[in-house]
């Protein structure tokens, strides 16, 4: 029965105080558990550590390759070690782009010279093949230089749309994260010079707030622009330290973490904290702003591991993360995705990992696939791959892996989670008098919850 409220004839009064009386009891086991799972989660944060797929940064001297040079004015660093994902360059001085010809070019002082060096640099945050590079020049001497047709007096961030842009998760651990923590500190004084927008020409528009809330300036599109603009600094390139998460020690600039970013994205989409929202589904062509004003009006976002679950950056603080892992041992995929950055912007975080019985892959693939039988076997022939190959380690099963988790197991997630957001939002006393309701409520909830975040993915 859907939508209305049952109301107990006289047969049934010994069964309502059957469970009013467990309703009693579960109250006081929730009291209890809300001291341990406050006392469990202040002991329990992990530390700021840089994981990639296939290594760990620990300081700022990991940062530059070998092979870097400083000449005064260019800085590069390139990703000449397995776990250095990225190439940059930080280009000061008479610097000058162009757009066709995909170039950025360091001109020395007048009556000076400097040895002629060149850098190609893959303008995205990740070493993929395909990707256009940008020819980074410092050139001997001053009359070698094109002029400049158009001068800007503030700096500018060279980034190229490329890769895996147009995956919600990629969009913001790839481009956007990386763009912030390249201009945060200019405070809307840089100008963007974005490359491959004829790729994804949606792109800008969807992201066009976020970006706004980053520079006064509008982003010039490199694919097509003949001009050759002059800036006293150009950084080239997005530097990419941890998935979907920032390092606070290793940012330019000064100190900017993760909650620095969530923070933003509340400002820059205008998310006050409102009323309880009701289920929506979200479009994957709507503008980020739309969709982060109905995810910011939850507590919790649960759902399937997915791109999906990037939604719960527009939480509010204290929100929790519930993620649904896959059958297929994807616990590190899952855990790094979203388990590590969700502790970093200051969020709750539950998962659970759907058994081999529950998930729909059993019947369409049979007990024999190596899917099923041996897991580790897929993931060792993908190796060393990049962490967006890795997610589609099942890419012909994926589609079938519709997990049938049992409500049970989620009502007791979601009293778990309910306590946890009831202790950060200050309202611990709320707990003891939404105790009774809860019971009835808990399957009610989490078959709205799993509908919900099914529609969100």
């Amino acid at each position: 029965m859907h939508g209305g409220e049952v109301k107990p004839g006289r047969s049934q009064r010994s069964s309502v105080q059957k469970h009013v009386n467990v309703g009693l009891v579960v109250g006081g086991l929730l009291m209890l558990l809300t001291y341990l799972v406050a006392r469990h989660l202040a002991v329990s944060l992990p530390p700021h550590v840089v994981i990639t797929e296939v290594g760990q940064i620990m300081d700022h001297n990991n940062i530059k390759d070998p092979h870097e040079t400083e000449n005064g004015k260019v800085v590069c660093s390139t990703a000449g070690r397995s776990y250095d994902l990225s190439d940059t360059c930080e280009v000061d001085g008479d610097v000058r782009t162009n757009g066709t010809a995909l170039s950025v070019t360091l001109v020395p002082a007048s009556g000076s010279e400097s040895e002629r060096r060149e850098w190609m640099i893959t303008p995205y945050s990740r070493k993929l093949d395909g990707i256009r590079k940008v020819t980074v020049t410092q050139l001997q001497d001053r009359a070698a230089a094109v002029p400049c047709t158009v001068t800007h007096d503030v700096p500018a961030v060279l980034f190229a749309i490329d890769g895996y842009a147009g995956n919600y998760w990629h969009d913001y651990s790839d481009i956007l994260a990386p763009v912030f923590i390249a201009s945060r500190r200019y405070h809307g004084e840089v100008m963007f010079l974005i490359a491959n927008i004829r790729l994804h020409p949606q792109w800008p528009v969807k992201y066009r707030a976020f970006l706004r809330g980053l520079s006064k300036y509008d982003a010039v599109d490199m694919d097509g622009d003949a001009q050759v603009r002059c800036f006293p600094r150009v950084t080239v390139g997005l530097r990419l330290y941890k998935e979907l998460s920032i390092v606070p020690e290793l940012v330019p600039g000064g100190r900017l973490s993760m909650a620095d970013f969530t923070r933003f994205l509340r400002e820059t989409y205008a998310l006050p904290r409102g009323f309880e929202a009701v289920v929506a589904e979200l479009r994957g062509d709507a503008p980020d702003a739309e969709q982060a004003r109905v995810v910011n009006s939850f507590d919790v976002v649960l759902g399937i591991h997915s791109a999906g679950l990037t939604n719960a950056l527009f939480l509010p603080p204290g929100g929790v993360l519930i993620q649904v892992v896959p059958y297929g041992k994807m616990g590190f995929i899952a855990s790094t995705a979203f388990g590590s950055p969700s502790a970093d912007m200051g969020l709750g975080y539950f998962d659970y990992d759907v058994s081999v019985d529950e998930s729909s892959l059993l019947e369409a693939l049979g007990p024999e696939h190596p899917a099923i039988k041996d897991p580790d076997s897929v993931h060792r022939s993908v190796g060393a791959a990049p962490l967006a190959a890795r997610l589609n380690l099942l890419p012909r099963a994926a589609s079938h892996n519709s997990p049938e988790v049992s409500l049970f197991i989620f009502s007791h997630e979601h009293m778990r989670t309910h306590t946890y957001t009831r202790m950060n939002q200050g309202r611990p006393e709320e707990l003891c008098r939404e105790a009774l309701p809860l019971v009835y409520r808990t399957l009610h909830f989490s078959a709205l919850a799993l509908t919900a975040s099914f529609s969100f993915i």
